[in-house]
């Protein structure tokens, strides 16, 4: 993001009142907000009740997902790897030859490369942490070869969201164990990215699809990994993928989880962004539309340790139209981020009144933004 003494007047003038229409796009400009969809955020949409999905009349191939986030106005778009290899794992030349058309025809920006270790049920012990040695040795295969596929396309990080990575139930599994072969695997997958070019991160997740708990279940877990990772490996290459709604989930405070990183030393690679309630499910919906406090303090924490990387959707809105959703999610989260710069204007003032740990102090500052 870049923040200027311009675009700051502008916050009260042309960007004054409820953002919508082109004034979301001139806005992101002004600021250099990235913003980004997951190709998934465009459907179909599938889950255990609807099996056959909410939107069969939808074609749920790639490139149609990609006009459909085109068609919301989004500028970039996230991929998982396994869109690019057939039923062997093996890449699909074609494949990534018919996406590099599409994105240059469609004017989308190729951001973040997921490794997707966890729809194939060959891993539902686990990729990266499987009890099996082969199997292991095969998900680092998968996530090297995504890594090589992510520079191909132009991505600038590759992430993994360790999904099928943990246990159900108490004794099924050595943690300590567990945790030595993450470590592992990633150390081999940073050593790949760094020399690609790419950042690499992991995304924090409770639960589900585990039962128990995930590898990696909170992002202050995920900012350890990362920080014994680089360690290992040198510099600072691996970071963390922070979701809104992950954070969510488990009760944290979001924007706490970015000052922590920042402390430790770990960069934050990519934001996914969501709404979910507090220690609810997985939700994915549209972002803004709960805990507007806690969104618009995310997004200042973002503006106050420096991040400068893509935000990027990730929501699964089963009922709704995926172009109408990803759209309104946008816009949104423009009026949401702008609620941010307004009192980023004033932090000078938060900042002074934080000192004194009076809360009736800071809300005084804040409250004519937030409603």
């Amino acid at each position: 993001m870049k923040i200027t003494e311009r675009g700051l007047k502008r916050l009260n003038q042309e960007f004054d009142g409820y953002l919508e229409g082109k004034a979301v796009e001139e806005f992101f400009q002004e600021f250099d907000i990235k913003f980004a969809a997951g190709h998934w955020c465009a459907g179909d949409f599938l889950d255990r009740f609807a099996v056959g999905g909410y939107h069969p009349h939808l074609k749920s191939d790639i490139i149609s997902q990609l006009e459909r986030v085109a068609a919301a106005g989004i500028q970039g778009v996230e991929f998982h790897e396994n869109l690019f290899t057939d039923k062997k794992r093996q890449r699909d030349d074609q494949r990534i030859r018919e996406v590099k058309n599409a994105l240059k025809r469609l004017g989308l920006t190729p951001t973040n490369m997921n490794i997707n270790l966890w729809t194939d049920p060959y891993w539902k012990f686990g990729g990266l942490t499987n009890p099996d040695k082969g199997i292991r040795k095969e998900a680092v295969a998968v996530a090297l070869q995504g890594a090589e596929i992510a520079k191909e396309l132009g991505c600038s990080s590759v992430s993994l969201w360790p999904g099928a990575d943990g246990w159900d139930y108490n004794f099924e599994a050595n943690y300590g164990v567990l945790i030595k072969y993450f470590i592992e695997g990633c150390c081999k997958i940073n050593m790949k990215a760094k020399r690609l070019g790419l950042r690499f991160g992991i995304e924090a997740k409770m639960k589900e699809p585990r039962e128990g708990h995930m590898v990696v279940p909170t992002t202050h877990c995920a900012i350890l990994m990362a920080k014994k990772v680089n360690e290992i490996c040198g510099g600072t290459n691996m970071g963390v993928t922070v979701d809104y709604g992950h954070e969510m989930m488990n009760g944290i405070e979001p924007a706490f989880s970015l000052y922590l990183a920042k402390e430790f030393g770990v960069p934050v690679v990519n934001f996914h962004i969501n709404a979910a309630k507090w220690r609810s499910n997985d939700e994915d919906r549209v972002a803004g539309t709960s805990n507007l406090w806690e969104l618009v303090d995310f997004c200042y924490a973002a503006l106050d340790t420096g991040y400068s990387g893509w935000f990027g959707e990730d929501q699964f809105t089963y009922r709704m139209d995926p172009v109408k959703a990803m759209s309104l999610s946008r816009e949104f989260f423009a009026n949401i981020m702008k609620k941010a710069l307004l009192i980023w204007k004033k932090r000078a003032n938060l900042s002074a009144a934080q000192q004194t740990g009076d809360a009736g102090r800071t809300l005084e500052v804040v409250k004519k933004i937030l409603f």
